[in-house]
């Protein structure tokens, strides 16, 4: 058996033609969706997903405005200015690039953005609607995660799904969307025993650990959809996920690959939410 491939950057683009006519819409009756992106800090790695984030909401059709403040920045500034964003009416969503420096309370932050313009969905207010099955905003990871497996067909009701990772920005929320779904799920991570255990029970994986590789193809059951959130560097530079892709894709019945998987549709579903969030203001 190999894997059929769940391509996220065919999604992506389907999805994104789709929210292009939308933004269109909105701005025939004068309203451009606007997203502020805050950036704190000089890490390489955040620069790439902001850079594609901006780019990705010009070609939208979206206003988009990235904010740059060196990592000495006091968090009394950024403070300041999300307050400010927070007033603007021409802006509907509001984004802070994490990590933030060691200096600032992270946590402290994320609840100043206004819960209405939380398009990652962070904000304590959305998070526990998401509880509730009642979201403002689903956090874009998870959401782009759902669009996938939608897109595969993948039946959820009943299904066995085992999340490994129990981050706020994965890990938990997805499984609030499985389980929103029908499917009966258990969250693993770093200190779970016997972790293939787990794994091989599941009929949908979802990997979100942050360590290369680890999951194999002997901890999958035979004919399971396999979803890799993870994005790690090897040592020779190259990108892979939480999976190991060769061994998993000869057991797995569908998989998402790294790079080209989850990561265009986090993006993709940040973009729905800002439009989300200017179309709610546009009604208002």
């Amino acid at each position: 058996m190999t894997a059929r491939i769940i391509d996220g950057n065919a999604l992506a683009a389907s999805v994104r033609g789709e929210l292009a006519e939308r933004v269109a819409n909105l701005k025939a009756r004068g309203v451009t969706p606007g997203l502020v992106v805050i950036v704190v800090g000089d890490n390489p790695a955040s620069a790439v997903y902001v850079r594609n984030k901006v780019a990705a909401c010009e070609k939208a059709g979206m206003y988009s405005l990235k904010l740059e403040f060196p990592g000495d920045t006091p968090q009394s500034v950024v403070m300041d200015k999300l307050a400010e964003l927070n007033r603007d009416p021409k802006i509907h969503g509001i984004l802070v690039q994490l990590p933030l420096p060691p200096h600032f309370d992270e946590d402290l932050v994320l609840e100043t953005i206004s819960a209405d313009k939380d398009v990652d969905g962070f904000h304590a207010e959305n998070v526990g609607a998401l509880m509730q099955g009642q979201p403002r905003f689903i956090p874009c990871t998870p959401y782009g995660v759902m669009k996938m497996l939608e897109s595969a067909n993948v039946p959820l009701k009943g299904a066995e799904a085992v999340i490994v990772g129990r981050s706020n920005i994965v890990g938990k929320p997805m499984a609030m969307l499985l389980m929103a779904a029908g499917c009966t799920v258990t969250v693993c991570h770093s200190q779970t025993r016997d972790l293939a255990f787990h794994t091989k029970r599941a009929d949908i994986l979802v990997a979100a650990v942050g360590r290369p590789k680890m999951i194999t193809g002997d901890m999958i059951k035979p004919g399971a959809v396999v979803i890799d959130v993870g994005i790690n560097r090897t040592e020779d530079g190259k990108l892979c996920g939480d999976v190991d892709f060769d061994s998993a894709r000869e057991v797995a019945g569908a998989i998402s690959p790294v790079p080209g998987g989850v990561g265009p549709m986090t993006i993709t579903m940040l973009l729905a939410n800002t439009l989300e969030a200017a179309e709610r203001a546009a009604e208002e």
